[in-house]
């Protein structure tokens, strides 16, 4: 009975001390950094001047250097929604690099276009393409709501 009790009390603080941990992100998405740019991307004539903000317009998002490669999206808003999402730089060093960005770049696409935002969830598989994406991505609708 005592034997029962000890495991019991010991396994319940091994299971409290193990739900307190915090997650956290793989190193590598952590430290991810942007390749050096102007301060601004260039806007298409359908965008506004800075200062105001129409939400109507083609944005092209900051490149954003991941550890396979250069990951860059413009997005075309229409009235302050996302109506298209186009990878202009993604990875593609190699057969492997180029087959995950071939599954992986239309979900975040159609997941962008859903959620109408950056907020959206990673592809399985393509943890650094998905990182790189969603922070060009963010970068675009900055613009566009500057």
């Amino acid at each position: 009975m005592r034997r029962a009790v000890l495991a019991t009390t010991g396994i319940s603080t091994l299971v409290v001390s193990l739900l307190a941990l915090k997650p956290h992100q793989p190193p590598a998405l952590v430290g991810m950094a942007r390749s050096p740019t102007a301060s601004s991307s260039p806007r298409t004539p359908g965008a506004s001047d800075p200062g105001t903000s129409t939400g109507t317009g083609t944005f092209t998002g900051d490149p954003v250097a991941t550890r396979y490669g250069t990951v860059q999206v413009s997005a075309t808003l229409s009235q302050g929604k996302i109506t298209s999402v186009t990878v202009l730089r993604a990875p593609d060093r190699g057969g492997r690099d180029q087959q995950i960005s071939s599954y992986a770049l239309p979900r975040l696409t159609e997941e962008a276009i859903g959620a109408q935002s950056a907020h959206i969830d990673a592809v399985s598989g393509a943890s650094y393409t998905s990182q790189g994406y969603i922070e060009s991505l963010q970068s675009a609708l900055d613009q566009a709501h500057a």
